[in-house]
Formats: C-alpha cells, sequence, structure tokens
C-alpha cells in the first residue's frame, strides 16, 4: 500500500528529499550531541565487546522509525535495535511490504571511541530488492544518496570510480576475525598473496561508501545482516561496481548466501576477489 503513489519509483521520485532529511534531523536530534559526550550508563555490550549499543543507536533508530513510517503508509521498519529485542521482526525483509531497513549507527564502536568513522544507513527494498539507499556520515558532513538506475551520488557529485589502477595492489577491507567462522577464516586467508593488500574493516557502510568513490577496491564480508549491506551494496553496484558470493552469486539481502561475499568498483574486480577466496577453500 502506497496511498499517495502508485510505485516505489513515483515515491522516489518526489520524496528522496524528504528521506534525507529525516536522516540528517534524526542524526542531528540523537547522535551528533552524544558524539563525544557519551557516559558509561549510555553503552552497552551485545553479543560481546565489539558489538556495542549506545543510547545514540536505540533513540535515532526510534525517531527514524516513526519518521519513515510517515512518509510511505503501509512500509515496515527494520532496524538494528529492533531486530536485536525482537528478531522476528527481520522477517519483514522477506515480505511484499515496502520496508525501510536502518543502521542507526554503522561503527558503533568507533563512535564510542571518538572516531569519525560512523554513518546512519537508510536503505528501502520491496521484495528483497533495494531501490533506494542513504549513508550518512554526520561527523563529516557526507551524504550518499543512490537510487536504482539513477546512480549514485554524494554530496550532488557522481559516483563512478572505474575499475581499479592496473598494476596497484588490490586494497580489501575484511571481517573481523570475531565474526567468521574457520571456514570463513581460511575463504579469507586467500586475500594474502602478491597484488592484494587486506586489512581489518570499519564501518561497513562508509567502507561501501569507499568504494563507490575509488578510495577501496573492495571488500570481502563473511555475515549477512542486511543493515550493514543494503544501503552501501546499491550504492556500489549504482556507481558501476558489483558484488558476488562464494556461488557467483550476487550478494541477497533476503539472505542464504554463501559467505563470504564480496563487493568491488568493477566486475572484474569482483570475479579476482571471488577467486581468490574460493581458492582458499
Amino acid at each position: 500500500m502506497i496511498e499517495e503513489f502508485e510505485t516505489i519509483d513515483e515515491f522516489l521520485a518526489h520524496r528522496t528529499s524528504d528521506v534525507e532529511e529525516a536522516v540528517r534531523q534524526a542524526a542531528a536530534a540523537e547522535i551528533m550531541p552524544r558524539f563525544r559526550q557519551l557516559t558509561a550508563d549510555e553503552i552497552d555490550e551485545k553479543s560481546g565487546p565489539h558489538d556495542l549499543v549506545t543510547d545514540a543507536d536505540r533513540k535515532a533508530e526510534a525517531y527514524l522509525t516513526e519518521a519513515l513510517a510517515k512518509l510511505l503508509p503501509g512500509s515496515v521498519v527494520v532496524g538494528e535495535e529492533a531486530v536485536h529485542a525482537n528478531p522476528a521482526t527481520y522477517e519483514a525483509i522477506q515480505g511484499q511490504a515496502p520496508v525501510w531497513i536502518v543502521d542507526p549507527v554503522d561503527g558503533t564502536r568507533q563512535f564510542v571511541h571518538g572516531d569519525t568513522g560512523f554513518c546512519t544507513l537508510v536503505a528501502l527494498a520491496v521484495g528483497g530488492v533495494v531501490h533506494a539507499s542513504w549513508t550518512y556520515a554526520p561527523a563529516r558532513d557526507q551524504l550518499a544518496v543512490a537510487v536504482r538506475g539513477r546512480g549514485a551520488r554524494l554530496d550532488g557529485e557522481l559516483l563512478r570510480p572505474g575499475p581499479p589502477t592496473p598494476g596497484r595492489d588490490l586494497e580489501i577491507a575484511t571481517s573481523h576475525p570475531d565474526y567468521t567462522t574457520d571456514e570463513q577464516k581460511r575463504a579469507l586467508l586467500g586475500l594474502r598473496t602478491e597484488g592484494v593488500r587486506p586489512r581489518p574493516c570499519g564501518s561497513a557502510g562508509l567502507e561501501y561508501l569507499a568504494i563507490a568513490r575509488g578510495e577501496l577496491d573492495a571488500t570481502a564480508f563473511s555475515w549477512e545482516a542486511a543493515w550493514d549491506h543494503a544501503a552501501g551494496l546499491l550504492l556500489v553496484e549504482e556507481a558501476g561496481g558489483a558484488h558476488l558470493t562464494l556461488t557467483g552469486e550476487p550478494f541477497r539481502i533476503t539472505g542464504g548466501n554463501a559467505l563470504p561475499f564480496t563487493a568491488a568498483r568493477d566486475e572484474t574486480t569482483a570475479r579476482r576477489v571471488r577467486g581468490l577466496l574460493t581458492a582458499g577453500l
């Protein structure tokens, strides 16, 4: 159900800037006032010491949940913190209703430590297909927007990085070891070869933005949480990049992917990284 508009494309043609404004306002109201101002009682662990949540995460998600649902009647919101509280809410990604996929603070660990390397991620999907995404790094005042079939832009400037420079080592951001199985660790070892420079990833959303800007060649990630990947994968696609799982298929936000998977600044690089990952098994 989309009351004012017959299709998602029509909605996006008229309301993309309204979503942008909601994202900016959520950050201004709930995230930035807490940046470098957090107290110990505003920070909690979820699954472990590298998986943190703060009052900024919770309150920004609540703000966006209300604002986005109002913008698109009949839509549902799947947010990281809501799913942590009730895992069943994640199932909405499988449905046919428009779904907003929200990571209020991607890179919470960096946010807690006072580093500017965090962002707010919002994606709009229907039936497992991402139609638009917003990546906002408020501490850096950077906003990237991607709309399927209409390109990717950072602060209004078109993103089109092209392939890596021939002969230069590939720089690849990879999953933290805490979030990999033994088999995935073996696959990632395939990247430790001549001509490749793997490094630990930071905020997933900002790593995808770095690919879209041509500052990073690829990622190799081993987890599926849609709030970490949906926005960035569309950003990479619309900038001319590609993403592949171990089976050679594109990553699906609905799950069931063969991991690790890669996103890269062009399809040739994505195929090369996939080949290195499978060689490690």
